[in-house]
């Protein structure tokens, strides 16, 4: 398991769960204090992840990029993937697309969150499933054929009517035979809606491509009452390679929770 860490370069999201807020070489600059070699990034448009803004700057702090979120889509420009508007839909599909040939040349896959559609719809849920499924099938092929994945992440009952659980993500991603798709287990989410947290990492390990490193109140892992032992030792029961990034409150400060994330991963 390699650990990583949430970089937000968008204003927008400046109260949002990022560990590092601001601009990309000072927070890559803070990622690497910390002791991380990977971060994820959170941007306000695939053209902030040009390989020619973002290369030089992971190269001069020996930082890998572990993944790229899509989630401005929605927070910057409204952008749903459920939207009743069919032109809303196509732009959202071409954001995402943005971000997943973005993040491929770093090797990074993008990760659908917001976008999937929130707490309330313009459509029935049947409906909104249906182009949900649609976009998965071609945001899966199209990171397939960039030599990557795509991330299909389940968030709570507060933030979503759609994927709430790994189940529900499975599900989807096996009835509509999408390729080029993992799962983004967010610890976060998954305290609210699993019956049990590392059972479930257990039961869909293959299908789990990201985890999103975070404690039950959303701050870093040790800060809350989410117990990490039984989840570590699932995620390497199912032989688990991928990163655990911090998607957390940058409580106290971005960078003590760099250090207690660290901490709490040390030995994983």
């Amino acid at each position: 398991m390699r650990p990583a860490v949430t970089v937000c370069l968008v204003p927008q999201a400046a109260r949002g769960p990022f560990v590092f807020h601001g601009g990309l070489e000072e927070s890559c600059a803070r990622a690497r204090a910390a002791g991380f070699e990977a971060v994820e990034v959170f941007a306000p448009e695939p053209s902030a992840l040009a390989e020619s803004t973002l290369r030089p700057v992971l190269e001069r702090h020996g930082l890998s990029l572990a993944a790229v979120g899509t989630g401005a889509g929605w927070v910057v420009h409204r952008l749903s993937l459920v939207a009743a508007d069919a032109g809303i839909r196509e732009r959202a599909r071409e954001f995402i697309r943005g971000v997943i040939t973005a993040g491929a040349k770093f090797g990074a896959p993008a990760i659908l969150g917001s976008m999937q559609g929130g707490a309330t719809l313009e459509v029935d849920r049947e409906q909104a499933l249906e182009w949900l499924g649609d976009a998965i099938v071609e945001m899966g092929a199209h990171a397939r054929s960039m030599g990557t994945t795509f991330l299909v992440e389940p968030l709570n009952r507060y933030e979503t009517v759609m994927l709430r659980t790994v189940e529900d993500a499975a599900e989807l991603i096996a009835r509509r035979g999408a390729t080029g798709c993992t799962i983004l287990a967010d610890l976060f989410h998954m305290n609210i809606e699993e019956h049990s947290i590392e059972g479930t990492l257990r039961q869909h390990g293959p299908l789990i491509g990201h985890v999103h490193w975070a404690d039950s109140n959303r701050q870093a892992m040790g800060l809350g009452h989410t117990a990490s032992g039984p989840i570590l030792q699932a995620l390497k029961e199912t032989g688990y390679r991928g990163y655990c990034s911090a998607e957390i409150f940058p409580l106290p400060d971005g960078d003590e929770a760099a250090r207690q994330t660290m901490r709490s991963l040390k030995g994983a």
